[in-house]
């Protein structure tokens, strides 16, 4: 069964820093999928965040992370994190992984999502 599960999320003080894991269960490697994270804030739309290659090598980021989160991944453990530092209250969003066998793709082309984890920042 696909599945992926998030997880790190919470209420948070502007400044802090948090780290959100996604285990992944695919119907192929972890290693052949490319992943993203996304967030949906109230009210609004889905939006990129970040995404990494296959072996980690390749990220890129949604220009609003301006060098404040780092997306990684560990193939062995099937898990792609996102490290956010010096969260800012315009963070607070549901934050999901996606997975997809090519890396780069549109949000609308990503395979399978998980359902998310809340991150909630206070000023």
């Amino acid at each position: 069964q696909v599945q992926l599960v998030e997880s790190g999320g919470g209420l948070m003080q502007a400044g802090d820093s948090v780290r959100l894991s996604c285990v992944a269960s695919l119907d192929k490697p972890f290693s052949d999928y490319g992943m993203g994270w996304f967030r949906q804030a109230p009210g609004e739309k889905r939006v990129f965040v970040a995404a990494i290659s296959w072996s980690g090598s390749t990220t890129y980021y949604g220009d609003f992370v301006k060098g404040r989160f780092t997306i990684s991944r560990d193939n062995a453990k099937n898990t792609v994190y996102l490290q956010m530092n010096n969260l800012r209250p315009e963070d607070t969003a549901v934050y999901y992984c996606a997975a997809d066998s090519y890396f780069g793709s549109p949000q609308r082309d990503y395979e399978f999502w998980g359902q998310g984890t809340q991150v909630t920042v206070s000023s």
